[in-house]
């Protein structure tokens, strides 16, 4: 292919990085902050232009994922998952428990979590981390947030996630060190939810 056909190529699927290294150290520097401080929201990437992802999560899927990394699409389409495989080399799976990250993009309908891999005792690292975008994160249903990297306790209210989410959370929380982690998105903001977290809610479900 000619370096022509490749700008063409590249422009029909949509730009990547402007500036490969720094955005990629920012986007990393964010998810960071995002997981060691869970439930304070961080701010990573700007958009991508002809992209149907928020900000957020694109920059994260351009950091995270290389050709060892499958990722399972809740709403897959050829356009951005030939994005993502053209920028990073990242492979498609159709199974969620094959998956290293999950890309949701309704939260509503997000898989129950024991769908994706959790690790093992021997090897924890093995396991997904859910990217889930959601409408928002003021809003919804208060939850109290406890754990590492949390100063006495975090009120979090995202919004629009199934009522069976958080029941759901406390049982990855008692599995570890085995259990998924996730990244909240809404636009250019991203909060951290690791499964070392343990969470309360404080409104009827």
């Amino acid at each position: 292919m000619s370096a022509q056909q490749q700008t063409q190529t590249q422009a029909q699927l949509g730009a990547g990085f402007a500036d490969a290294v720094h955005e990629a150290q920012n986007a990393f520097r964010g998810l960071l902050d995002a997981l060691s401080r869970p439930g304070r929201r961080v701010a990573i990437g700007s958009p991508v232009k002809g992209l149907a992802l928020g900000p957020a999560m694109a920059h994260l899927l351009l950091t995270l994922t290389d050709d060892d990394t499958p990722v399972w699409w809740q709403q897959s389409d050829e356009a951005t998952t030939g994005w993502l495989r053209f920028h990073t080399g990242a492979s498609v799976t159709a199974t969620t428990g094959l998956a290293a990250f999950a890309v949701i993009t309704d939260a509503a309908t997000l898989p129950p979590l024991d769908a994706f891999a959790a690790g093992s005792l021997e090897s924890p690292e093995h396991s997904a981390t859910l990217l889930v975008e959601v409408a928002s994160l003021d809003g919804g249903p208060a939850v109290e947030w406890r754990g590492p990297g949390i100063q006495d306790m975090q009120t979090v209210r995202i919004t629009g996630l199934p009522d069976q989410f958080w029941a759901q959370w406390q049982a990855n929380h008692a599995a570890f060190p085995q259990g998924v982690d996730i990244v909240f998105t809404c636009a250019d903001a991203a909060l951290g939810l690791p499964r070392t977290t343990r969470v309360r809610r404080l409104e009827g479900i």
